[in-house]
């Protein structure tokens, strides 16, 4: 039966596991040698990955569960190896990710004495997951392994297992329990409720959407729902995956990343029904001029962002299937053509108007880089973005199809997020383009995961927005009418670091080699980099804006040139005035 450490391999192997990230170290060696002695995935074993932090460790099991639907795993070692991995973990467990972590721990006997190196895993990681046990004993081993298995399934979320080393090495003395298989139940709405939101449909004249993550699986009820009532489409960046594509009723995202029609979508309509999101802004969603339904398998979710009328406790597809039926066909098709029209005028002027002349420019505009991104991307990339600029240029660049793939930490809004997902996302499926959108600000956070890119030849492409500026930072310091500080760094060749650590890199400074570049780095066999220098004083504007965050650009820009940076001041208005709103975009609401 071998060690405790084996049976917990044996299990993991059971379940489906095909590694464990981590970094190795005294209490968790036991587990690390029962890894070696499994033989690897060539052996019918589990593979280890060596990894620079074991906050990346967690991102890229994030990354892998996201992509493949199953159970991924991490691993820290005691004390400070797994207080690395709160980070990554958090994110997983927001993105509704299925991760074990093992959280190594110091000797059974020393727990509770201050020894070197103590900490108590099993209450520090509560928050962030939905099972968090510590193992005492060999016979209870087996079972809170497969309890913690179960529960990251089932839970779609994190578990966590504290296991002290000296119990690790102990025997096996209890055979563990066969796995759980678990299929995907279908959570049918209360047929009561499906008639009251068909009865609230009946009743407005303008019907809208806004969809979350939660749509993934009711992408063409939604589509057939919308039709029948002439209702735009908006979505969140956790949705764009699922709803965009091939929509005609899409009208893009609302919030700090928003572009399109959306925001007006959303507070033009008499009723709103929210679509398997939990999205947080709620100063973008109406809060009491329009009515609103929500849909949603967690009814904890419903009603907390914004006040609700009627809410529907069940799965999406099931829900639109029985509601399609009850509902009358709008014949009055005006305020989807509007909506739609505004959204095409606002992809052309906010998003796609000023890109024909952009690679004449320098500094490199963010945006050219992105739609040029977007053009050579493989038709089934994986993109993975930066929380910050990173995310605004892949919600509004990356065009979605079905196949392609947008991760990021949408929820938890790490920065350092994007190279170690993209980690996880490579080894998760090898042959499929994976790119990590990253900024330098995230990059040099975790800057040794290069060498994990090369230590196991990740075929991982990443395209470095490098404005030398922590560009989102910046933005919110400007509309809360303050100067910008702190957020800039000196320039960096991080082509040069990637080419020194053996990773095929490119820099480009040139707006004329942005699409040579990005070409050669993106066909290149095996990692590369491509350093793209960007405008650090491109900045990007929800395209409904308030007044008062009008008045804070206006009282930064005062504070910027009262302290002598006059021309500063004048380049950020250049470099930002075809983001600069319109009086028809602001928000009179707000």
């Amino acid at each position: 039966m071998g060690t405790v450490a084996d049976q917990l391999v044996e299990q993991l192997v059971a379940a489906g596991v095909r590694r464990i990230y981590g970094i190795v170290g005294d209490s968790l060696n036991p587990v690390v040698d029962a890894v070696r002695r499994s033989g690897g995935r060539a052996r019918g074993g589990i593979d280890w990955v060596h990894v620079r932090h074991e906050e990346a460790a967690a991102f890229a099991a994030s990354a892998e569960a996201q992509l493949t639907g199953e159970l991924a795993v991490c691993a820290g070692s005691c004390g400070p190896g797994n207080l690395h991995l709160i980070n990554g973990l958090y994110d997983a467990n927001c993105s509704d990710a299925p991760v074990l972590a093992i959280a190594s721990h110091i000797p059974s006997a020393q727990i509770g004495m201050e020894y070197f190196q103590e900490t108590h895993p099993d209450r520090l990681f509560v928050e962030c997951s939905q099972y968090c046990e510590l193992v005492s004993t060999p016979q209870q081993a087996p079972r809170v392994f497969a309890s913690a298995i179960t529960h990251a399934v089932a839970r779609s979320g994190v578990s966590v297992v504290t296991l002290p080393g000296d119990v690790a090495e102990d025997d096996a003395v209890r055979t563990a329990p066969a796995p759980v298989r678990l299929g995907r139940p279908t959570l049918v709405p209360d047929p009561a409720d499906v008639q009251a939101l068909a009865a609230l449909v009946d009743d407005a004249r303008n019907v809208a959407i806004f969809a979350g993550d939660g749509v993934r699986d009711a992408r063409d009820a939604v589509l057939a729902f919308a039709d029948a009532v002439g209702a735009p489409i908006g979505h969140s960046l956790r949705g764009k995956n699922w709803i965009q594509y091939d929509n005609p009723f899409d009208v893009g995202m609302t919030g700090l990343l928003g572009y399109g029609a959306a925001h007006d979508g959303i507070h033009d309509a008499d009723l709103l029904v929210l679509v398997g999101t939990d999205f947080p802004y709620d100063q973008f969603l109406p809060q009491s001029d329009v009515k609103v339904a929500q849909i949603d398998t967690a009814a904890e979710r419903i009603g907390r962002r914004t006040s609700v009328d009627v809410a529907v406790h069940g799965d999406a597809r099931a829900t639109f299937e029985a509601l399609l039926p009850l509902v009358r066909r709008k014949s009055d098709r005006s305020f989807l053509d509007d909506t739609l029209d505004r959204h095409r005028k606002l992809m052309s002027q906010v998003v796609g108007g000023y890109a024909e002349s952009a690679n004449q420019r320098t500094p490199i505009h963010p945006e050219y880089a992105a739609s040029v991104l977007d053009d050579l991307a493989a038709d089934d990339a994986v993109f993975t973005a930066d929380t910050g600029m990173c995310n605004v240029w892949t919600a509004r660049y990356v065009t979605p199809n079905g196949r392609r793939m947008l991760v990021e930490s949408a929820l938890h809004g790490s920065m350092a997020n994007a190279l170690p997902h993209a980690i996880g996302a490579s080894f998760a499926d090898p042959q499929r383009q994976v790119i990590s959108v990253s900024g330098d600000g995230g990059l040099s956070m975790l800057l040794g995961e290069l060498l994990t890119v090369v230590m196991y030849r990740i075929p991982v492409k990443i395209v470095l927005f490098d404005n030398s500026s922590l560009g989102m930072v910046k933005l919110e310091m400007l509309v809360d009418g303050l100067p910008d500080f702190g957020v800039d760094v000196p320039g960096v060749d991080y082509a040069a670091i990637a080419q020194a650590m053996g990773i095929f890199a490119r820099r480009i400074e040139d707006p004329g080699d942005v699409e040579s570049g990005l070409r050669a780095v993106l066909e290149h066999d095996g990692p590369a980099l491509a350093d793209v220098v960007t405008d650090p004083r491109a900045l990007s504007l929800p395209p409904t804006i308030t007044g008062s965050q009008v008045g804070g650009f206006a009282r930064a820009m005062s504070k910027v040139v009262m302290n002598g940076g006059v021309g500063e001041a004048v380049q950020m208005a250049k470099s930002n005035l075809r983001n600069m709103p319109r009086p028809s975009q602001f928000d009179p609401r707000t």
